[in-house]
């Protein structure tokens, strides 16, 4: 919660600024990102920031552990935890549980400028463009993928009882 009051007393410092330089205020952009986010690793940290630089707002919208489950993927933390860890994070405004039966009502709720989607989240890419044929249609942006981090990886590593590897 202090996060969201100091990013909201400083886009009203902003705001100020610009006006008393005679410069119009434009509206925030808020972008979305959505994900699992089961263990934060350097690639997911390096996505959020690659996702915060287009625009002025960074809403989260994590998987349900239910969304998870039906995927047939581990789930390594319950939402709620998964949560409170991405608050924690000062490149994230906002983080909210997505829906489980259908994540486009997040999408349609917060009604977001720009989707950030991850190098592995492709498939979704159509799906979002198929469904936002009648709303506001944000702007799509996929990013490649950043170093070799991934959780499936490390989750095996971790049964293996093998630690980061390092030269």
């Amino acid at each position: 919660m202090k996060a969201n009051v100091k990013s909201g007393l400083d886009k009203l410092d902003k705001a100020s600024r610009l006006v008393k330089a005679g410069r119009p205020v434009r509206p925030a952009v808020k972008v979305m990102v959505g994900g699992k986010f089961n263990i934060i690793h350097p690639g997911h940290i390096w996505f959020l920031r690659k996702a915060r630089a287009f625009g002025d707002e960074l809403v989260v919208v994590l998987a349900s552990d239910a969304t998870i489950r039906n995927n047939g993927q581990p789930l390594v933390f319950p939402a709620k935890e998964r949560k409170r860890v991405m608050e924690s994070l000062s490149l994230v405004d906002r983080v909210l549980i997505g829906d489980e039966k259908d994540f486009f009502r997040v999408v349609e709720k917060e009604r977001p400028d720009v989707i950030v989607l991850g190098y592995d989240q492709q498939a979704d890419s159509a799906w979002l463009k198929k469904r936002l044929h009648n709303s506001k249609k944000p702007r799509i942006i996929i990013l490649k993928k950043w170093g070799n981090y991934s959780t499936s990886s490390i989750i095996e590593m971790m049964g293996r009882g093998k630690g980061a590897q390092t030269k």
